[in-house]
């Protein structure tokens, strides 16, 4: 991009000064200085938005009572917001997605993007009949390494695939939820803010979009078998076990659990090929395992000359040097606003990819998938 152009202006909605999400796309969308916070609706409470608004510096008179209100005047301003960044709970981030879009306005959305695949599947069209970009951010699909990966198995590296193994595994559920309590639950734990799915919507999603962008499958078809800890309080899984149909004969199986004891945040994936495997774990981001077929095992690392040239230019720091969540998450927010740029300015050339509302929309269809197989006792279900 050049270097003289001038930064997208975005709004959000949600994410107030107190939210940690909102805070994590705020800061990631900062961190290649191509956008600017210039508006917002980030709270219910008007006081509480203002507040947030003085924190982060945006402007008084572009501060709204609601996001519908947002989205009709930002979309009358010569200087309105290039895109919307939606942080929200995620039963309002079809509604609120909709509006943006139909007012002109690209979208950046937290996942699930929606509660529904029905209203997943209407995005999509509103933003392929406007020719709106829409990006959703499966955070850690944006590590560098990732890339790296991606880009070995369409080489062909290591032969043809035969079976991938997925997995996310938290235990925040088992560890902070009190059986005995009286108090209400948080907002994730109730269908009707999160749809049919607790840990299924909640990190299911990331562990297989994890393995559509580290491999470039989708799911063919899928075998689910879902649990819940403490049954009598929670109504909603807490732990699934999926086997995976990629297509072509490849296999697969996807492990998601929030009862995982000793698991903080452990998203991973591991792929067989013909002539060699790849492995990739969250407790060592910048490192891939790269084992040809009866050779020794390799540890490519983010950063170095060899690994390629997209890979290498989603690095924030030099090689050796860690890079976090935080620095993946800014990376989707860099590929989508250059994106943006790209079109507002028409500039030709070629794009990194990031996840979109196709992405989003195949989330939802396997959430979907997921819970209708478990509850039709294990059975196998078609999404393509």
């Amino acid at each position: 991009m050049e270097a003289d152009m001038k930064n997208l202006k975005y709004g959000m909605v949600g994410g107030s000064f107190d939210s940690y999400i909102g805070d994590i796309h705020r800061q990631a969308a900062r961190m290649d200085n191509l956008a600017e916070l210039k508006a917002g609706n980030f709270s219910r409470n008007l006081e509480k938005s203002r507040k947030t608004a003085e924190i982060w510096g945006v402007e008084p008179d572009r501060v709204y009572g609601s996001w519908s209100e947002m989205a009709e005047k930002e979309a009358l301003r010569e200087d309105g917001i290039d895109f919307v960044s939606i942080v929200t709970p995620n039963d309002s981030h079809y509604e609120i997605a909709k509006c943006f879009l139909e007012h002109g306005i690209p979208v950046i959305c937290d996942k699930p993007v929606t509660s529904h695949s029905r209203q997943a599947e209407e995005l999509l069209k509103i933003s392929q009949d406007k020719s709106l970009p829409f990006a959703v951010t499966y955070g850690y699909t944006g590590y560098p390494i990732i890339r790296q990966a991606r880009e070995m198995i369409e080489a062909g590296t290591i032969g043809e695939l035969l079976y991938v193994r997925v997995r996310h595994a938290e235990d925040w559920v088992i560890s902070s939820v009190d059986p005995e309590s009286k108090e209400e639950l948080p907002w994730r734990f109730h269908p009707e803010k999160v749809g049919a799915a607790l840990c299924m919507g909640d990190i299911g999603t990331h562990a297989e979009q994890l393995l559509e962008q580290f491999t470039g499958l989708h799911i063919h078809r899928l075998l689910a078998m879902l649990g819940t800890w403490p049954k009598r309080v929670l109504p909603l899984e807490t732990n699934g076990t999926v086997l995976l149909d990629l297509g072509d004969g490849i296999q697969g199986e996807l492990w998601a659990s929030q009862i995982a004891i000793g698991k903080t945040c452990s998203p991973g994936i591991f792929v067989i090929g013909s002539k060699g495997s790849l492995e990739w774990t969250h407790e060592t981001p910048s490192i891939l395992r790269y084992t040809p077929l009866n050779a020794p095992t390799q540890l490519l690392e983010a950063g170095r000359s060899y690994t390629s040239e997209d890979s290498q230019s989603l690095c924030r720091v030099s090689a050796a040097h860690n890079e976090g969540f935080l620095e993946a998450f800014g990376n989707i927010y860099r590929n989508f606003c250059e994106d943006l740029l790209a079109k507002k300015y028409h500039i030709p050339g070629k794009r990194l990819p990031y996840p979109t509302i196709r992405d989003g929309y195949r989330g939802m269809k396997f959430i979907e998938a997921c819970v209708e197989s478990s509850k039709k006792g294990n059975v196998w279900i078609n999404l393509e």
